[in-house]
């Protein structure tokens, strides 16, 4: 196998691709694919999420083609298989045409108001007048309100990404029930899981306000994290790691720290129409951490038997996982 050289700080987007290209082929390829080879994969791994990302990436493209060629005829022989420098060629075409895809997603936002949603598993980009940008995770519904003076937007339900330019003539202003998130120039995660809101900031500053007459406002700095019941408002910092972790999905990518099943279960259900069911309080304790593709239920399946020891049925429209 070619030695895959780890190249320390400032890699590139295309320096990545190719390391992880190179990985998966070698270990797809088998032959000289040795424990020693496995450790330097999961080193070069652990050093960051974007190595992980693309891995996981590529790894799906090889596996949707695996796919495709077990529905072909038996009678195909070995010689018209894919090979493996052909494969290579679709990995790295298919993460080209992936970036390409995900900026042709781009939603110009009308000047008049306008409600924009995402499926279960759903992922969007659109773009304001003035070059703002909001990306909306899954089973998400964002309204906005422009107006002369203002921009006003509202989450409805469901988790996006705010990416603003300050505008001091035409404040912007994200409202969530009855409490808004004022832009001081930010860049800003929010989230409304049921009663309780989060809003995580990223870069710059907001002001999160409420209309409740005993509930105090908070200026916001980056790494700060706003979480919001009917009862109380509450800020705590976050690491940077955290925070990569908690945008992970704008990657497909999940990432939990010593998190239990349940926990896990339930944000997987947030990402896939097949849902995962953990039929036991004993099974639902249980404590991980791991970084998943945010749906591929069959993966978080494989984990909890191989793993976990657990007990799972799969079915057309569930996982039932117990002890």
């Amino acid at each position: 196998m070619k030695t895959v050289v780890d190249r320390p700080g400032g890699e590139s987007v295309s320096d990545i691709q190719q390391c992880a290209a190179d990985f998966l082929v070698a270990r797809k390829a088998g032959q000289n694919w040795a424990a020693e080879n496995e450790a330097e994969l999961a080193v070069w791994l652990e050093k960051s999420l974007s190595r992980r990302v693309a891995f996981w990436r590529l790894q799906s493209v090889w596996d949707r083609a695996d796919r495709l060629n077990a529905l072909q005829s038996p009678a195909r022989s070995e010689g018209e298989a894919l090979s493996f420098s052909l494969r290579r060629i679709m990995l790295l075409g298919a993460v080209f045409v992936a970036g390409t895809a995900a900026a042709l997603s781009f939603l110009i936002v009308p000047s008049h108001t306008a409600t924009y949603a995402t499926t279960v598993g759903g992922h969007r980009i659109i773009r304001l007048a003035d070059g703002s940008t909001i990306e909306l995770n899954t089973d998400t519904v964002v309204k906005t309100k422009p107006s002369a003076g203002s921009r006003n937007v509202e989450l409805i339900r469901g988790e996006a990404v705010f990416n603003i330019r300050h505008d001091a003539a035409h404040p912007f202003t994200l409202r969530i029930e009855n409490r808004s998130i004022v832009d001081l120039g930010t860049k800003f995660l929010a989230r409304k899981d049921g009663p309780i809101l989060k809003v995580e900031l990223i870069a710059g500053s907001v002001k999160f306000e409420s209309s409740k007459k005993d509930e105090k406002s908070a200026i916001l700095k980056p790494g700060d994290e706003a979480v919001a019941t009917v009862e109380s408002l509450s800020v705590k910092h976050k690491s940077k790691g955290e925070l990569d972790s908690d945008l992970s999905w704008e990657h497909d990518i999940l990432v939990f720290q010593r998190a239990t099943l349940d926990q896990v279960a339930r944000e997987y259900n947030r990402y896939n129409e097949r849902k995962i069911i953990i039929a036991d309080g004993a099974a639902g304790a249980r404590i991980i951490t791991a970084t998943l593709q945010a749906k591929d239920t069959a993966a978080f399946a494989r984990m909890a038997r191989d793993f976990l020891g657990l007990h799972v049925i799969e079915r057309d429209s569930e996982i039932v996982i117990s002890r």
